[in-house]
């Protein structure tokens, strides 16, 4: 096997060319049986891609949400998003999206019945739970408080923290150690030993090996590199200057400094209207939801909604 340059496996360009790709199937297949562990006589054997192409002129922008989302043969929904910035509103952008997936599937006059199982699967490059345990993969579902007793199975969530799985400092005991270590972009003999027994992860090498020599795809992955490196940046400037200035004038700049790097100078008339909230409720619940607007008048929909 030829060894891999270097390179971000979480890079959300890439990723989407190596498992939302046709070429691709084999080893998104191998990942989400990995994920989610069904028994032997039920493992996937096939996926749908419904998600479209991406629009090149979208690389650069900072907020563009680059997942993926299948069908498998028995209808369920499958999205995988990575996350590599942690803007501190995983959960509700979670089950926003989660929710929209769900009852997308229904037209107007469709019954119910048709709904199918819903699954998210959200790829962290930052810990999101707290504890000690070392546990890096949580799952979801909806079930009665005292007895465990399950509602239905058509929710079902799925958190893997990059991270945790870096420090087990260990050979991996499973499938999904295999492929998290993948994610956490180990190289050489290692990565070589683990591909051996794992033909998911054979693929995804040779896909990453063809895009690596393919110089029109390595300067898009750069410039999504870019475009993660600027949000990070943007994000931790915006929450060092809230820190310093302290309680509401903070998030109020806090939140313009999102709108002036996300949308510029039109940005100007709602900038006016966060400084003029006082209530530290309102501005939460404008920070934990500013950052998934897509447009302008998603970012002013969000504030309206929060001073309602």
């Amino acid at each position: 096997m030829v060894k891999s340059r270097k390179i971000n496996r979480t890079n959300d360009y890439l990723f989407k060319r190596i498992f939302g790709s046709d070429e691709g199937k084999d080893a998104l297949i191998g990942f989400l049986n990995a994920v989610l562990k069904p028994t032997l006589d039920q493992e996937l054997t096939s996926v749908e891609l419904l998600d479209r192409e991406l629009d090149p002129k979208y690389l650069l922008d900072k907020a563009a949400r680059l997942d993926i989302l299948a069908k498998t043969a028995t209808g369920a929904l499958v999205n995988i998003e990575v996350q590599v910035v942690n803007k501190y509103n995983i959960d509700k952008r979670t089950l926003f999206y989660w929710a929209g997936l769900y009852h997308g599937q229904l037209g107007s006059s469709e019954n119910f019945i048709n709904l199918r199982k819903t699954i998210t699967i959200n790829i962290l490059g930052f810990n999101w739970f707290r504890g000690n345990t070392g546990k890096y993969h949580h799952t979801f579902h909806i079930r009665e408080d005292q007895t465990g007793e399950l509602l239905n199975d058509d929710l079902e969530i799925h958190f893997l923290e990059l991270g945790k799985v870096a420090k087990l400092k260990r050979k991996p005991l499973n499938n999904l150690e295999e492929w998290l270590l993948y994610l956490n972009n180990i190289q050489g003999e290692e990565m070589e030993e683990i591909a051996m027994g794992n033909p998911g992860i054979r693929k995804a090498l040779t896909i990453e090996q063809i895009f690596l020599k393919n110089n029109t795809e390595r300067r898009l992955y750069e410039l999504r590199e870019k475009a993660v490196r600027d949000e990070i940046s943007m994000l931790a400037g915006a929450r060092a200057e809230g820190e310093a200035k302290g309680e509401a004038k903070g998030r109020a700049d806090a939140i313009c400094t999102f709108l002036d790097v996300r949308f510029g100078k039109s940005s100007k008339g709602l900038q006016g209207k966060v400084k003029s909230i006082s209530k530290l409720d309102v501005l939460d619940r404008i920070i934990n939801k500013i950052y998934t607007a897509e447009s302008l008048e998603d970012a002013g929909a969000i504030i309206d909604n929060a001073t309602k």
